[in-house]
């Protein structure tokens, strides 16, 4: 009887054979280094450090970049100067420039400037656990949406698109697990509203990738494959696993940060976002188009890592950075 060979490691297939396999042959980032990375450092990072990143972000062929947040100063210190950095961004044709936004007293900050500074896309948030949106936000899921359903009509009345990020879509630090038929609820409650994309987010890193898949799964069920991206964080060094995972279900569209920076505060002894540079790695050693730089994108890195006075939170960054020294 004749013995079938396994099949090869998605990281060992030869490049012509991405299409068969249907992976995507483009992937599209957004770096929310400048916001999700920056928002929860302790020492106040001026707004010209933030707009020289974002520039160098753009300069290393990103086309996505979430900038900041137009939330309470009293809540989020760091993103106080959102509208000075706003409006000192050196913008570029053919970038795509987010901020968050909590509320409409944040989306009317956001939209208070001329036109020029306005953003290009505005992001809300909701958690699919209960217990997550009670301690993060003060309210039901169910109420966050309610919140949320007027800042998105008016986003989407001013010609701004709008991005919905789902938090804790694998696990919660209150809950535990998290049921992919919570991920699905939550996403039919952000269609229902207008929100054009949603992100789905492992927000505390538990993730592994049938869990992340399923969770996917959810929310396919509610929206387009073009509609959805994944948001990774690396706390158990499953990141980029995930994102493998979620590749092969042909999702196209991840977010990242700059140095891995950045990271769930509820979650103890979280390493943060999975780092750009490393998804970067991943994808150009797979013969994905991403578009960027990786030389750039580790100045890039450097920059603000240097500026924060620690090495990057990126193996591929410091292996490359090692390099270049030796």
């Amino acid at each position: 009887m004749a013995h079938r060979l396994p099949a090869f490691p998605v990281w060992l297939t030869p490049k012509r054979d991405i299409e068969r396999m249907k992976l995507p042959t483009k992937v599209k980032l957004v770096d929310v280094g400048p916001r999700d990375g920056l928002q929860n450092e302790k020492a106040p990072v001026p707004a010209a450090v933030k707009i020289e990143l974002v520039h160098r972000l753009q300069d290393a062929g990103l086309t996505e970049i979430e900038v900041t947040s137009f939330v309470s100063p009293k809540w989020v210190p760091q993103m106080a100067d959102a509208a000075s950095v706003m409006a000192g961004i050196r913008r570029q044709p053919g970038v795509r420039y987010s901020v968050l936004i909590p509320n409409m007293k944040g989306f009317e900050a956001a939209v208070a400037a001329p036109r020029a500074f306005w953003p290009d896309e505005i992001v809300v948030f909701g958690a699919a656990s209960e217990a997550f949106s009670q301690r993060n936000i003060n309210c039901s899921i169910a109420e966050s949406i309610e919140r949320f359903a007027p800042v998105v009509q008016a986003a989407r009345a001013a010609g701004i698109h709008v991005r919905g990020a789902m938090s804790c879509a694998v696990g919660c630090p209150y809950e535990g697990e998290i049921a992919p038929e919570r991920v699905g609820y939550l996403a039919g409650l952000m269609k229902g509203i207008g929100v054009q994309h949603i992100g789905v987010a492992d927000t505390i890193g538990v993730g592994t990738p049938r869990k992340v898949q399923r969770a996917m799964e959810a929310a396919l069920r509610h929206y387009a494959i073009d509609d959805v991206s994944g948001h990774f964080h690396d706390t158990y060094g499953q990141a980029l696993a995930n994102t493998l995972a979620t590749l092969e279900m042909g999702v196209w569209q991840f977010d990242a940060s700059i140095a891995g920076l950045g990271g769930c505060p509820y979650a103890k002894g979280a390493t943060g976002n999975v780092a750009t540079e490393d998804v970067v790695y991943m994808l150009q050693g797979m013969g994905i188009e991403t578009g960027i730089d990786l030389d750039k994108l580790l100045d890039a890195g450097k920059f603000i890592s240097d500026f924060l006075e620690r090495k990057p939170n990126s193996r591929a960054a410091v292996a490359l950075l090692n390099q270049r020294a030796a």
